[in-house]
C-alpha cells in the first residue's frame, strides 16, 4: 500500500528542514515543538497531505483534533487546496467535543443513554442544577448553581466521576455535599437522555476503560492521530488521546502532537502544561522536532521574549530565530499614571496612522479587561476607531450596564428602562408576575414604571414579600437621590452598588468571571472621579455608547493577552506591566509558583504577537479611589535583555528607572526576586470581602464602609407622591371586580387608592386602575 516518499510534492515545497521532517516523519510518536510564528499549521497540513499521498491511511482512518471549529475548518480548507476532494472524506477532523460526541452516539447505550441524546447548553445546566440544589434542601442563594456548575466542570475536565471526586474538593460546596449533588445531577441527565459538554469526553473515556473491545476497535480504525495546540489539553482530553493512540490491541501508536509549552496560558479552564512536558515519557521512543525559525517577528522582539521565558523552569526549551532584519528594539516606556498611559498610546497610534499604518495592524493587549476603559474613553475623545475582541466594550458589559441603570435611576427618577433592568437585579422576589402588575398599572395610568411601582407598593396588589422588597428598593433610590449633593459621584456609586446588594451578589458568585466583574465595577467607580457630577458622567457614557461605527471600518484592536494567542500585528502596545497587575497578584495568591510561570508565558505570548514593534508601558502611579498609590514595575521588565530594549521615560526631569535604580545597572534590582509585592498592591479577591482594591485600580471596602441604614417609606399620601388621579366613576358602596381578589364592595377612597371589602379575600387596599364596576 505504501509508496516511497516523493520529495517534490507541492506541499513540501518551501518547507524549512524541521518543517519538512515534521511533514515526512510518519512512523511512531512525534512531538512538534512549534514556537510562536514558526509555521506550524503549514507543517501540520503538509503532514496530513503526505499521509494521504503515500497512501498510509484512508481519509476516514485519520483523526485530526483541534480546539476550535474555526481551526478545524481552516485545516480542512488548506488540505483540500493541497490534495483535492480526498480531504472531504475525512470525517474525523474537528474539535475534541465534536468528535467525542460522534463516538458517544455510537455507544450511548453503554452509559445508559440513547443515541439521540440531547447536549445541554449552559442555561439548561444551570436550571437543572438549581432544581437539584433546591430539592436537596440547600439554600441556593448561599450555594448558587453557578458555583456547583464550575466545580462539576472542573471535575469532568479531570475525567473524575462522582465517586472519584477528592474528598477535600467535595467540601467546597454545601459543607461536603458536592459529590452527592454531582451524582444526583448525573442521574438526572440520564433520566432526561441528555449530556453536557463535559460528559461527551467523560462518557467515552469511561466506555473505553470499561469495554476493551470498543477501545480496540477505535484504535484499529485510526492509523494516524494528529493533535493541534497540545499544550492546551486538560486531563480528560489527554486521557482520551492517550487511550486512542496507545500502541496496543492493533493500535499503531502513530500520534503527532503539535504545541508550544511556552504558550500554555489556559490553566484557569483546566489546561495542564504537564501533558506536553511528559510526552516522551508517555510515548517511549518519541521523536521531538523543534520548529524554531520564526517568520513573524524581528530579532529584537524574539530575543526579548526568549530572555523572559527562559526564567521558567517547567519548559522543554527552544531558541527562536529569524532571517528578518533586526528592526527596532522593544520599547519600554515609564509613564506617570493611567491617564497619561492612554494619552501616550493614543498619540503614538495617531502618528502611526499618519505614516500610513492601517488601524487593523495595531493592537493593545491588556492583562485584565478593565484596563480597556481608559483607552476607550481616550480614543472616543480623539475620534480613534477601535474594537474590542473577545469581549464587550467596557460600557457594554452586563455588570456595567446594571450599575449605570442604578445610577440613571438615581439621577432621573422616571427612567423606566433603567428601572426595568434592575428591579430584580440582584434577585429580590420581583419576578415576571410582579413586574407585569407594575407595568399594567403604568400603562393604565400613564405613569412611569418607577412611579407606578411607588403607587403599587402601598397597596396589596403584590404579595407581602414582593411589597417589602419593592419598598426597600424604592427607599434606597430615594436615599441615594438625597445624597447626590452630599457625596462625590464615585462615593455615591460605591454606596449604590453595595447597599443595593449588587456587590454581595457578585461576591457570592464563585464562578471564574465574578472577580473580573468586581474589577470592572471598581474601574467604573474610578472612572467617575474625573467628572464634575453624576449627570456629566452619564452624559459622557451616552456619547461613548453612540460611538458605534460599522464593522467594515478599519479599527485599532483591543483585547486581553489570553484572547490574543494565535494572532499577530505589526505594532503591539502592552500597557500596565506593574506588580500586582501583571503578573496578577490574584493569580499568584491562588496558584503560587505555577501561576507565576503561566503569567510569564502570557508575557511571552504578548511580546511575540508583534511583527515590527512592541511597546511596553508601566506607570509610576495608579489612582485608587481618589488616592494615588505607588506602582512597582513588573518583575518581567527586569528579565528583558538590555541590549534588545530601548528605555524611555515621560517623567519630568528624571532619568529612566533603568538607569537610576542601582550601581550595577540592574534597573529593577529593588524587586526581590520571586516576591515583588509592592506597597498598595493588595490581594485582589472577590472572596475575602474586598470587592476591589489597588490591584484593579478600584475600591477598598474599608474606605467604603458605611453604617447600616434603616429602610423607611415616605408616609405622604400616595396620590400626592406620584401624581395619581382618582377615578370619578367609582363611589363608596359600589360593587367592583378585581382580577386577583374577585368581587367586592368599595368601603373607602383615598385618591387613587380604594379600600375594598372582598367577598372571599377580606378587606384590601388596591389601586383603582385594577378594578372594574361589578
Amino acid at each position: 500500500m505504501a509508496s516511497p516518499p516523493v520529495p517534490n510534492h507541492p506541499w513540501l515545497q518551501g518547507l524549512n528542514p524541521p518543517q519538512l521532517e515534521a511533514a515526512t516523519a510518519l512512523d511512531g510518536p512525534i512531538l512538534v515543538l512549534a514556537g510562536a510564528g514558526t509555521g506550524k499549521t503549514r507543517a501540520l497540513t503538509a503532514r496530513l497531505a503526505q499521509i494521504l499521498a503515500e497512501r498510509r491511511a484512508w481519509p476516514s482512518e485519520i483523526l485530526a483534533v483541534t480546539f476550535t471549529n474555526k481551526a478545524a475548518a481552516e485545516m480542512r480548507q488548506r488540505l483540500t487546496a493541497l490534495v483535492g476532494p480526498a480531504a472531504e472524506g475525512m470525517p474525523f477532523v474537528g474539535t475534541f467535543h465534536s468528535i467525542a460526541a460522534r463516538m458517544l452516539r455510537r455507544h450511548a447505550e453503554l452509559v445508559g443513554l440513547r443515541s439521540n441524546f440531547t447536549i445541554l447548553d449552559t442555561d439548561d445546566v444551570l436550571r437543572l442544577l438549581k432544581r437539584i440544589i433546591v430539592e436537596a434542601g440547600i439554600d441556593e442563594k448561599r450555594w448558587p448553581a453557578r458555583q456547583l456548575s464550575g466545580l462539576i466542570d472542573r471535575w469532568k475536565n479531570r475525567a473524575e466521576t462522582p465517586d472519584k471526586v477528592p474528598q477535600g474538593e467535595a467540601f467546597a460546596f454545601a459543607d461536603g455535599r458536592g459529590s452527592e449533588l454531582y451524582a444526583a445531577y448525573q442521574a438526572q441527565l440520564l433520566t432526561l437522555n441528555a449530556a453536557d459538554f463535559g460528559d461527551l469526553l467523560l462518557h467515552i473515556i469511561n466506555i473505553f476503560e470499561a469495554h476493551a473491545d470498543v477501545l480496540a476497535d477505535w484504535q484499529r480504525r485510526f492509523k494516524y492521530v494528529l493533535v493541534d495546540e497540545y499544550q492546551d489539553t486538560n486531563a480528560a482530553q489527554y486521557r482520551w488521546l492517550t487511550l486512542l493512540a496507545a500502541k496496543s490491541k492493533g493500535g499503531q501508536g502513530n500520534i503527532c502532537c503539535v504545541g508550544d509549552d511556552d504558550q500554555s496560558i489556559y490553566s484557569w479552564r483546566g489546561a495542564e502544561v504537564a501533558n506536553i512536558l511528559r510526552f516522551e515519557k508517555d510515548f517511549p521512543g518519541a521523536k521531538t522536532i523543534r520548529l524554531e525559525q520564526n517568520y513573524r517577528s524581528t530579532p529584537h522582539i524574539l530575543a526579548a521574549a526568549a530572555h523572559v521565558i527562559a526564567h521558567n523552569q517547567g519548559r522543554l526549551g527552544k531558541t527562536l530565530w529569524t532571517s528578518l532584519d533586526s528592526g527596532e528594539k522593544v520599547q519600554v516606556t515609564s509613564i506617570w499614571d493611567g491617564p497619561e498611559e492612554a494619552r501616550l498610546v493614543g498619540e503614538k497610534i495617531e502618528r502611526l496612522l499618519r505614516e500610513g499604518v492601517q488601524p487593523s495592524d495595531i493592537a493593545i493587549l491588556v492583562r485584565a479587561s478593565f484596563q480597556t476603559r481608559e483607552f476607550e474613553d481616550r480614543f472616543i475623545s480623539i475620534g480613534l476607531p477601535y474594537r474590542i475582541v473577545g469581549g464587550f466594550r467596557f460600557y457594554e458589559r452586563a455588570e456595567i450596564r446594571d450599575a449605570l441603570a442604578y445610577l440613571r435611576l438615581v439621577a432621573q427618577p422616571d427612567d423606566g428602562l433603567a428601572f426595568e433592568r434592575i428591579v430584580n437585579v440582584p434577585k429580590r422576589g420581583l419576578g415576571d408576575k410582579a413586574q407585569s402588575t407594575i407595568q399594567a398599572h403604568a400603562r393604565s395610568t400613564g405613569l412611569s414604571l418607577p412611579a407606578a411601582a411607588q403607587a403599587i407598593v402601598e397597596t396589596e396588589e403584590l404579595s407581602p414579600a414582593a411589597r417589602r422588597s419593592l419598598a426597600e428598593l424604592l427607599a434606597g433610590l430615594r436615599r441615594w437621590r438625597g445624597q447626590i449633593d452630599q457625596l462625590d459621584q464615585g462615593a455615591l456609586a460605591q454606596a449604590v452598588l453595595e447597599e443595593s446588594g449588587y456587590v454581595a451578589m457578585l461576591e457570592a458568585d464563585r464562578s471564574a468571571e465574578a472577580a473580573g466583574r468586581l474589577d470592572n465595577l471598581a474601574e467604573l467607580v474610578r472612572a467617575m472621579e474625573g467628572f464634575p457630577d453624576l449627570q456629566a458622567f452619564l452624559e459622557h457614557v451616552s456619547l461613548v455608547m453612540e460611538n458605534d461605527r460599522t464593522d467594515a471600518e478599519a479599527k485599532v484592536t483591543m483585547m486581553t493577552l489570553h484572547a490574543a494567542k494565535g494572532l499577530e500585528f505589526d505594532h503591539v502596545f502592552l500597557p500596565g506591566w506593574e506588580e500586582g497587575l501583571f503578573p496578577s497578584q490574584r493569580s499568584l495568591d491562588e496558584g503560587g509558583a505555577a501561576a507565576l510561570e503561566e503569567e510569564r508565558r502570557l508575557a511571552y505570548v504578548g511580546i511575540t504577537r508583534a511583527r515590527r514593534r512592541a511597546t511596553i508601558l508601566h506607570a509610576q502611579n495608579r489612582r485608587v479611589y481618589g488616592q494615588w498609590t505607588s506602582a512597582i514595575p513588573s518583575r518581567f521588565l527586569a528579565e528583558l535583555p538590555p541590549e534588545h530594549v530601548e528605555m524611555h521615560s515621560t517623567l519630568t526631569g528624571g532619568a529612566s528607572l533603568w538607569r537610576a535604580a542601582t550601581q550595577n545597572d540592574d534597573p529593577f534590582a529593588h524587586l526581590e526576586r520571586g516576591k515583588g509585592r509592592g506597597p498598595g498592591w493588595e490581594r485582589a479577591s472577590a472572596r475575602s470581602g474586598e470587592w476591589a482594591n489597588a490591584t484593579s485600580g478600584g475600591l477598598n471596602r474599608q474606605t467604603a464602609a458605611r453604617p447600616a441604614r434603616t429602610v423607611t417609606l415616605d408616609a405622604r399620601p400616595l396620590s400626592s407622591t406620584v401624581g395619581g388621579v382618582a377615578r370619578t366613576d367609582l363611589r363608596v358602596g359600589d360593587r367592583v371586580f378585581h382580577a386577583k381578589f374577585g368581587m367586592g364592595t368599595v368601603k373607602g377612597q383615598d385618591g387613587n387608592k380604594l379600600e375594598i371589602e372582598f367577598d372571599q379575600a377580606g378587606t384590601k387596599m388596591v389601586l383603582d386602575s385594577f378594578v372594574s364596576p361589578g
